[in-house]
């Protein structure tokens, strides 16, 4: 039996392998699910930040109703407003480090990591500085689907 055949094939085809083979780098996301507890009821109000992702644009909600609306600017999210926008709320409740990102059906997973990053920080100026820093808004982000 003659493999002189088969091994020209392989010293051709490995190297083609590796040559063209994609590499790829995962990252992983620390996520939460929004669970029901069982503990008492506070007596405090509770506010709960929820960014809605829709083909039309991005709604800012409370857990009841939408409280802001920011539309597609040239067919793309305004991450920039949003993050804006998130910066105000939290300094509104510095206390809060959860956020719930809904997202409707069909939408970019790229937009979703976009939307996820404004949420989790804002790059920021500080003032009578050029220096830009980063500051923390909703580390906890918990993801579902848009009612």
């Amino acid at each position: 039996m003659d493999v002189t055949t088969f091994m020209n094939l392989m010293v051709v085809l490995i190297p083609f392998l590796l040559i063209t083979a994609v590499f790829s780098r995962v990252s992983i996301l620390e996520l939460s699910v929004p669970t029901t507890s069982g503990g008492a009821p506070l007596n405090k109000p509770h506010f709960n930040i929820e960014v809605i992702v829709r083909k039309l644009g991005l709604e800012i909600a409370n857990g009841n109703s939408v409280e802001a609306a920011i539309p597609k600017k040239n067919d793309q999210y305004d991450v920039d407003l949003l993050s804006k926008m998130l910066v105000r709320l939290k300094s509104r409740y510095p206390e809060k480090e959860d956020a719930t990102v809904l997202m409707e059906p069909d939408i970019e997973y790229n937009h979703l990591i976009q939307i996820m990053d404004a949420v989790r920080g804002a790059e920021m100026q500080a003032e009578g500085s050029a220096e830009v820093k980063k500051v923390v808004l909703f580390p906890n982000i918990s993801i579902g689907d848009a009612p």
